[in-house]
């Protein structure tokens, strides 16, 4: 979507009813499926590996990351059921939280960490505006990294996808989540190409982070947008990740998904489906992926694959990777 019909659509969005907003993505999202078959689910060219790469820990055929973006309150008092329920499969996650979006509970950060899992933040405010002006950037980047030392968090989960990574490099984090492999049906619809992390530095300053797209295609769009009734895309992608050696990211939501046969929402589907995905994996792929945590993933990308003194722009076989020079 270009930048003026992106801004446009945030500058109207406040005064459009939620469910026309939603029917609308739909009639869009079909439209648009039909033409993009040759890159979504899978782009063929996101299989090439970084030079000089060995593989991950234990020899691990894959890496698997669940992430959740917890994007209203609503969500957040849905994140305890959602990690009871990880746990009893035994699998871990992360969970971004948006600091002024709601109210986030000290006590359930301190639970989800407690657990062996993850806390990060989910951009500040989640309203499409963090990446307008590089003034509105730099005043929400300050609040941004004094959360990340409340919390004592080192990952970054950008709202909607929206980025730019050079940025981004002003944030205190190791790692950020803004990008993806290939989904046209995002705003910012441009992939980074790749199915593995990569490292995005500033040569003169030295700073730097991991940058880790997601590589399976977000819930709300498969299933509310896309419509979607079970894992199939999910499934098929993961098989062509695993044969490729690659990162299998799924970021879901816990805001749309439906616990406990409650009334389902227009804008929720049965949690049972990303259960389905999780015992699938299990069961399909038992001994063969390393489930990671983001920092965890972020801390041995950097120790294996990233230079001392890496340039900061790459190639598909570089450990660097492509920067973000604004809104695409």
């Amino acid at each position: 979507m270009p930048t003026s019909v992106l801004d446009l659509y945030y500058l109207l969005k406040p005064f459009i009813p939620r469910r026309l907003q939603i029917v609308a993505r739909q009639l869009l999202a079909a439209r648009k499926r039909r033409s993009v078959g040759g890159v979504w689910p899978i782009d063929p060219k996101a299989a090439a590996a970084p030079r000089g790469w060995r593989g991950w820990p234990e020899g691990k055929k894959f890496a698997l990351i669940l992430n959740h973006d917890v994007d209203t309150q609503r969500g957040h008092d849905r994140c305890g059921s959602l990690m009871e329920l990880e746990t009893r499969l035994g699998f871990r996650s992360s969970f971004y939280f948006v600091p002024e979006g709601y109210r986030v509970s000290a006590d359930q950060r301190r639970s989800i960490e407690q657990a062996g899992f993850e806390v990060g933040v989910h951009g500040l405010r989640h309203d499409g505006k963090m990446f307008k002006s590089r003034r509105i950037f730099d005043e929400r980047a300050r609040r941004i990294n004094k959360i990340l030392k409340e919390w004592r968090v080192v990952g970054f989960s950008s709202p909607s996808m929206h980025r730019n990574l050079d940025w981004v490099l002003d944030l205190d984090i190791e790692y950020d989540i803004s990008t993806f492999d290939t989904d046209p049906f995002e705003p910012q619809n441009e992939g980074v190409g790749r199915i593995f992390p990569f490292f995005v530095n500033d040569a003169a300053s030295g700073r730097g982070y991991v940058e880790i797209p997601y590589t399976l295609p977000q819930d709300h769009n498969l299933f509310i947008i896309l419509g979607e009734k079970d894992i199939r895309v999910w499934a098929e992608k993961l098989e062509w990740i695993a044969a490729n050696g690659g990162m299998a990211l799924v970021n879901t939501h816990p805001d749309y998904m439906l616990f406990d046969g409650a009334r389902r929402g227009f804008e929720e589907y049965p949690v049972g489906q990303y259960l389905s995905f999780l015992e699938h994996v299990r069961t399909r792929y038992a001994g063969q992926y390393w489930n990671a945590l983001c920092r965890e993933v972020a801390r041995f990308w950097r120790a294996e694959m990233v230079t001392p003194g890496a340039g900061p722009a790459g190639t598909p076989g570089d450990e660097t990777g492509p920067r973000g020079s604004g809104r695409a």
